[in-house]
This record gives structure tokens, C-alpha cells and sequence, in this order.
């Protein structure tokens, strides 16, 4: 009779808390607007990566709210990483999704950086293609060897991969890249590449060239000399990635942490400190949308890839990026400024 009663009484426990947590994650979405910061400019990859998990997101949330997109471009998603990190409410209503390289820029203390990636609350990633080095059809090179002997003009915002990427590479292997910066983000480098104005730009998923330039890649008017990931795109098998090119071990050690972040590509994340039934309510809604029939057929519409890693892997690869020894990060660094 005892055990019954313990047994019941264990059940009965059991139901209130699972009742528990759907009475909270309905409380903290109770007729509250949901937000979803995007730290680039409209018309990129990471914009309709995140209007994408926005439609389809909203299913699996309690009550199926809207989640409205906001872009707040600047510094190569500095800017809005730092606002969701200081700033964005902390109720669990706003999260965020940003240039899978924060962590990095904040392992290589990249100027300007605020947050500490290790404190989001990680939703997840959709994928983990590479990013890529690219060219005009028109740039008189076809690899990146070519590069080593012709000038190559690259066009990059404020310092981010778009800079650091040919920059590592100048230094390192002796490309001629010649690195214009001060564009808005990735967009504004395309019709500057669209104008002649520069023949390529530092760094973008070849996944987004597929995307929003579609008729670029199918008539061959933008070319890839590179592969900055630690997985290939299937559509770039004769396109080396950056660790391909390394010549000794410690050229495999700094290429292998600067390709490390291709894992989280397009991440999503929340303000540190949110409750932990609000955090647990978004991921497992961010499970179920990217297995959801409806968001899959969407993203082959629109040519997105789809490898997408849960919150907790997200936060393990984000934790080893920034555990990387100093001296590592130190060579990086010294590399990269001297190849700017």
C-alpha cells in the first residue's frame, strides 16, 4: 500500500511540474510581441535564413505568436550582437541571429566587441556550409593560385571575415589581395562587385550566393577560390578549403580555428540570463521547425542549405572556439594585420 501511495503521489508530482513548465513558457509568450533581432542589413543570407525560422518557429511556440524581424546591420553584426547581449530584454520575448564569427571576433578581441558569446543562450544553427573567397568572372583569375601572381581588389565592410579571411591569406600564403573597406555589408560589396568597382569579396557561404544571387551561379559571373570550413560544399569539390592549403602543422592549427566557426552558420540565440523554461520553450521549438515538412520545401525553394546543429552543440563548438590556446589566437592576429 505504501509503494501505491508513494507511486501516485510520484505521478501526481510528476504532472504539476510538466503543467508547471507549459503554465511558464505560456506566461513569458502571454500576449506578449515576440522580436527577432537580425544583425545584417535586409536582403542577405542571415535576413532570410531568420525571416524563414520566424514563419515556420511560430508553430511550435505556445499560442503560435508572430515573431517580428528587425535588422540592425553594422560593424559585421557587432552591433546588433552587442544590443542583444547589453540591451534586448531579458523575459525570454527577443532573440537574435548574427554572423556565425562573433565568437571568434571576440576570442581575436576584434575592436568594438562587448558581448560574451558564452553567455547567450544558444537556440541553434541551420547549417554549416562554408563560407567562401570569391571573384568576378571578370577578375583575370580562376584560383586561388592566380592570386598569388595578380592583384585582386576585395571589397569588405568595417573588419570582419570579409577582411580577415584574404588578409590571413596574403600573409600566410602570399596572395595579392587588395582589401577595400568601408561598405555597409555584404550587399553593398555585390553591386560594388555588379559595378566594377571591386572584383570580389572576402567572405560569403556559397549557400548565400544560391540564395540571393542565383543567376550569378548558374551563368558563372561569381567564382569561389576558396572554402573557409571545416566541411566542403558539395557543389565546390575542385575548390580547396583554406586548411587545404596549409603547408606544415602550425599552418593546419591557425587555419583549423579560423574555419571552426562554419559549424554554427546562421546561429540563433537569446540575451544571457533568460528564464530557463523560456530558453528550453525556444529550442525545442527550433528542433521541431527545422524537421517541419513545410520549412524544409521552403528553404529548397529559395536555395537555402539546411545541416542544422541544437543549442547545446551550438554552445559546446562556441566554448572551444573560445577556449583556443592564446597563442593560437595571437598568431592569428599577427597574421592577419600584417596581411591587411
Amino acid at each position: 500500500m505504501r509503494n501505491f501511495t508513494f507511486a501516485v503521489a510520484a505521478s501526481v508530482i510528476s504532472t504539476a511540474m510538466l503543467a508547471s513548465g507549459a503554465a511558464n513558457a505560456q506566461d513569458f509568450l502571454g500576449g506578449k510581441q515576440l522580436k527577432m533581432m537580425v544583425a545584417t542589413p535586409p536582403g542577405g543570407g542571415y535576413d532570410a535564413y531568420g525571416r524563414l525560422v520566424a514563419r515556420h518557429m511560430r508553430d511550435y511556440l505556445p499560442g503560435r505568436p508572430n515573431i517580428v524581424v528587425n535588422n540592425m546591420a553594422g560593424a559585421s553584426g557587432i552591433t546588433g550582437t552587442n544590443w542583444l547581449y547589453e540591451v534586448a530584454p531579458r523575459d525570454g520575448t527577443v532573440i537574435g541571429t548574427f554572423n556565425k564569427s562573433e565568437p571568434f571576433y571576440q576570442a581575436i578581441g576584434q575592436k568594438g566587441v562587448r558581448f560574451k558569446a558564452q553567455e547567450f543562450g544558444w537556440i541553434g544553427a541551420m547549417s554549416q556550409a562554408p563560407d567562401t573567397i570569391n571573384v568576378s568572372n571578370r577578375a583575370g583569375v580562376k584560383t586561388i593560385e592566380d592570386v598569388k601572381k595578380k592583384e585582386v581588389i576585395i571589397g569588405a565592410d568595417s573588419g570582419g571575415t570579409m577582411t580577415l579571411y584574404p588578409a590571413l591569406l596574403n600573409s600566410m600564403i602570399g596572395t595579392k589581395f587588395k582589401i577595400i573597406t568601408g561598405y555597409a555589408g555584404s550587399a553593398a560589396v555585390y553591386l560594388a562587385i555588379e559595378k566594377d568597382e571591386v572584383q570580389g569579396v572576402g567572405s560569403t557561404p556559397w549557400t548565400t550566393w544560391k540564395a540571393t544571387r542565383p543567376d550569378w551561379v548558374r551563368e558563372g559571373r561569381i567564382l569561389a577560390l576558396v572554402q573557409v570550413g571545416l566541411k566542403k560544399d558539395p557543389d565546390l569539390a575542385n575548390v580547396p578549403r583554406m586548411i587545404d592549403l596549409a603547408e606544415n602543422d602550425e599552418e593546419r592549427v591557425l587555419f583549423t580555428f579560423v574555419s571552426s566557426v562554419a559549424a554554427i552558420e546562421r546561429p540563433y540565440a537569446a540575451p544571457p540570463g533568460i528564464p530557463a523554461e523560456a530558453l528550453a520553450t525556444w529550442r525545442k521549438a527550433f528542433d521541431q521547425a527545422v524537421k517541419d515538412k513545410a520549412l524544409i520545401a521552403e528553404a529548397e525553394k529559395m536555395n537555402l542549405d539546411l545541416d542544422p546543429q541544437d543549442g547545446e552543440t551550438v554552445a559546446k563548438i562556441v566554448s572551444s572556439i573560445l577556449t583556443t590556446p592564446p597563442e593560437i589566437i595571437a598568431k592569428v592576429r599577427a597574421f592577419v594585420d600584417e596581411g591587411r
